[in-house]
Parts: structure tokens; sequence; C-alpha cells
């Protein structure tokens, strides 16, 4: 096997190259064999655009087929695939382009209009092959490392210098192995891809996993609660989403007529991007008939950092002890720390290498012993499981008690009518009021003061909101997490 991230590849092709490796929304039905041949066409359009060892391929991309050409050609020739996705703005691209300096753009037109768009803007010339049709522009830029990154993930910031972080092929590896053990992936597994592999989740814990079982992905350029219920009960076995997802397949499924899924192969649910509530959990694992795992883990630890194996009903929510090879403590020693809550840390073969181009801020995150200073408040209980608290940076001091938000969101979410809800502080007077945003069906006659006397009998009173807002929708990234940092712009017309 070899020991880059495309070997994974390479023995899907060596030992099952007739088996069934993708399905996308524009047509491809890809056997291992067929993937391969459209690694070595992409592969040969990007040495004569003069990819070499070092550089850097941005691929501005939806889920797709001729994506995953794109990643596997580009780790051949050693050099680092930026996944970026295609429904972001100019401005946020420019703004990688300008940063990472790119010796090819890649756009994968042939699934998204917003690609094709950019395509136009920059001048980009239409390349064709078994692949499909995609979009390409050669730029000037210089080699820069030894081949080691097989991957620069672009996160999701509020200020300052972008941040690339560097996922070597032994962290896409360790991550894709970590994935498919985790949930007992096999070559007869159909796995549903909707979560974008332009970011880490997607990347490692669904593509990379896959090519080291063997498994099928099904993918989907952009999410649709119809047709992820027609995947559902046409085959797929595994499923990993984000809440919002989760709720949405629900509410049209009771549309369809029914309280549970009528899928007779699904067999592992996971929740990401979000901390798990026990009424969540509960919901979803009556709705599914299987149970519900949660996970932790973030872009710089290649997705994973601890997971559970949970039988349906377990009414443990934590997010499970560390993955096999993975080290985690707490550091008690920070502001909201102490009685056994700190700032999760973690040291293994999924910490990323550091950040593109940027020393300062690899430094500030990674000491020298090898330890991520994640920036999330855990503590572990006496299992050994951890439990997320929330972001050092949102912990909400109120009155001088600490507020977790997800303790609050837990409790606004346990109202039926309450999709997804995130809360926040707000300085008002120099303290600081918990407000939450709560995501609520079209239609809805909750109101915030229904919603507010329904948390009072869940919630201490300094952790009780003092504003709610609700909302058909909150601003989201493309994975569906809820983006924090924009709500009190997003909601400023309805402030008090």
């Amino acid at each position: 096997m070899s020991g880059l991230w495309h070997g994974f590849l390479d023995d899907q092709i060596a030992t099952h190259g007739d088996r069934p490796a993708v399905t996308d929304t524009v047509g491809a039905d890809w056997s291992w064999s067929d993937l391969g041949a459209a690694v070595e066409e992409m592969k040969a359009h990007l040495s004569a655009a003069g990819v070499q060892r070092g550089d850097r391929v941005l691929l501005l991309a939806e889920n797709c087929a001729a994506a995953l050409a794109v990643l596997y050609a580009t780790s051949k020739l050693g050099a680092a695939v930026i996944p970026f996705n295609a429904r972001q703005t100019a401005a946020e691209i420019d703004r990688v382009i300008d940063h990472a300096t790119p010796a090819v753009i890649l756009m994968t037109s042939n699934v998204s209009q917003e690609a094709r768009a950019h395509a136009t803007r920059m001048g980009a010339k239409e390349i064709s092959g078994v692949f499909g049709n995609l979009h390409m522009l050669a730029r000037d830029s210089e080699p820069e490392g030894t081949g080691d990154v097989a991957v620069v993930l672009y996160t999701t910031g509020t200020t300052g210098d972008p941040k690339g972080v560097m996922l070597t092929h032994d962290n896409m590896r360790f991550g894709g192995m970590a994935s498919a053990n985790l949930r007992d992936m096999s070559a007869e597994d159909l796995i549903y891809g909707v979560l974008p592999i332009t970011h880490v989740f997607g990347l490692a814990s669904i593509v990379t996993a896959a090519a080291y079982r063997g498994a099928q992905i099904r993918f989907e350029a952009r999410f649709s609660a119809a047709r992820l219920y027609e995947a559902l009960t046409e085959g797929v076995t595994l499923l990993s989403a984000v809440p919002q997802m989760h709720a949405l397949l629900m509410q049209y499924t009771r549309e369809q007529g029914f309280e549970r899924l009528p899928s007779e192969t699904l067999r592992y649910v996971s929740s990401g991007a979000a901390p798990l509530d026990p009424a969540w959990k509960r919901k979803a694992e009556a709705f599914y008939g299987v149970a519900l795992q949660n996970g932790y883990g973030m872009t710089e630890t290649t997705a994973g950092i601890s997971a559970t194996r949970h039988p349906i009903g377990d009414p443990d929510f934590s997010a499970g002890p560390p993955l096999p090879g993975v080290e985690v403590r707490i550091d008690e020693s920070i502001e909201g720390g102490g009685d056994g809550a700190g700032e999760v840390l973690t040291r293994g073969g999924h910490v990323m290498k550091g950040y593109f181009r940027n020393p300062e801020a690899t430094a500030k995150v990674l000491d020298r012993d090898g330890w991520l200073h994640t920036g999330d408040l855990g503590r572990i209980d006496d299992r050994g499981f951890l439990h997320i608290l929330g972001r050092s940076k949102e912990l909400i001091i109120h009155g001088g008690f600490n507020v977790y938000p997800p303790e609050v969101e837990a409790a606004l979410n346990d109202h039926p009518q309450v999709i997804q809800s995130a809360v926040i502080g707000r300085v008002v007077g120099g303290d600081e009021k918990v407000m939450a945003f709560c995501q609520v069906p079209e239609g809805s006659d909750l109101t915030a003061e229904a919603l507010r006397s329904f948390v009072a009998e869940r919630l201490a009173g300094y952790k009780r909101p003092s504003q709610i807002i609700l909302a058909p929708s909150l601003p989201a990234a493309p994975t569906g997490k809820i983006l924090k940092h924009k709500l009190m712009d997003a909601f400023a017309d309805q402030l008090t």
C-alpha cells in the first residue's frame, strides 16, 4: 500500500477495479477503474499546465465525481489541492487566491452554476475528457514545500489573515482509516455524499474513508430533503449529516405521511458540526430506527478527535472517547476553566502540519510537544468520554456566572418547533447578555414569549436568554453549520 493519500485509490483499482465507486447528479456512474482513468487524464492536463511537486491547485467545486479526479491527480503529482466551495463569493475566493498563489485553478462547471460564473469571471478555458467538462486556468506560481502536504483547507474566519490548514498525506490516511473503522465501513456500503468535499468532514470521513474500504459514494451537489429521502429508500447504508439536514428530512418524511423513515438498508447515522442534546438524539433515533452517533473534530484535526459507538437508546450524549491513536487532555488554567472543565488539547496523527504561510498563527495553537490547543471548552467524564462545552471564545459570563451556549441551545432545541438554535453573548452595560437565535419552520406559530416560558423550566435564571429571535433560517456555511459571527448583523433590526 502506497504511503500517499492516493494509495487508497490505487489499491482499489488493483484489487476491485470493476466494483462501483461513485455516482453523481450529472450522470457519472464510475467503477474504481473508471475513476482511475479519469484521474490519469486529469493528471495529464495538470502536468501540461505546469503543475509540479510543491505547487498548489485550487479546486472551486461542488460535489461531483470529476472533483475526485482533481483531488487524486493533484496528489499523484506531489502538489497540494485546495478544495474551496464554489458558492463562496468572488471576494472570498480572490482572498484565497492571493494568499495561496495556486499554479492552476479548476472549476466544476459541469455541476455548479457558481463555478461557471467564476470561470467566466477569470477567463478560464474549458477542458474535457472521461471526467466530463470542467474549466481550468493556469497561473504563474512557484512550488513551495516538499510534497508532504496533500490538502490545504481554508477555514471560516471573521477577521485577520486567511488560515489555510495544511493536512499531510499521513493526516489524510489517518483520518480516512479512523473514519472507516469507526463506521465498520465495507465495500458493500453505499454512502450518501451531501456534505461538501470542500470541507474536512466530507473529504476525510467520506471520500478518503470510502477509498480505504472500497465503499461507493452517491454524490449530491446540493442538499435536498426530497433527494435524501429518495436515496435512503434506494439502498443508502451510511448517512453523515448536520442537524439542519436531519431536521428537514424529518419534516419532509412527515409530509409524505410517515413518522419514521421507511428504509430497509440504513445502518449508520451520525450528526456533526454542532453539539448533540438528549432530546434531539431521542427524536432522531425514533425517526431512523438506528442509533444516532456523535463525535467531535475540527479542520485542524482531519475531522476526528473523538466519537461514539453507542447502541440505539443509549442515553449518553457526549462526544465519545478519543479515537484510536488520539490523545486528549484538558487544560483547566484558561478563563472559564476549573472543576474539570478547560480547553481541549489533542495530539496524534490527526493533527495538522500547521497553517500555510502563517507560522505565527501556527505557533499560537501548536506547542513544542505536539499538542494542538483547540480553543474549545470541554471536560472528560469518569469513563474517559469527552464532553464539549463550547468555544472558549464563545463562553458567556453573565452576572459573574459561566454560561455555556450548548447547554442553552439544548434546552431550546427541546421544543418541538425549534429546528436548531444558536446562542451567543452580547455585551450590554458591562455585562454579557444571553442571546438566542432559533430556526423554526415556515408558518410556525411559536412566539418568543412561549419559548422563553418553555426554557424557564429547564434552565437556571442566569442561563435564560434575555432575547429570543425566531426565524425560518439562520446564516450558515455550506455544511449547514451556523455562522455565529454573522448573527448580530443578520438580525440587527430586531435587537433590543
